[in-house]
């Protein structure tokens, strides 16, 4: 095993800690930190998904990272309006 390779898997470990930590946040009383925790787990799943891809070769991982990098945001922007004319 390489250096690149160890990093990498200690990257997976970090995202997941973070993922967790997000799920934490997203269960606040608020709506706005649930936004933010749901937005945050989004990016970790996206990241975790583009290291997949690299390490064992799967190419549509980073297709679906894509796309839940550009609709993560476009939803929560558009959830906003809908609460915000409530």
């Amino acid at each position: 095993m390489d250096i690149l390779t160890i990093s990498e898997y200690i990257l997976m470990a970090a995202l997941a800690i973070y993922a967790i930590a997000t799920i934490r946040i997203s269960t606040r009383k608020t709506i706005s930190m649930s936004i933010v925790g749901l937005l945050g787990l989004s990016i970790a799943v996206a990241t975790l998904l583009v290291l997949i891809g690299n390490i064992y070769g799967i190419l549509y991982c980073e297709t679906i990272a894509t796309a839940l990098i550009i609709l993560g945001p476009i939803g929560t922007i558009a959830f906003s309006k809908v609460i915000r004319g409530w």
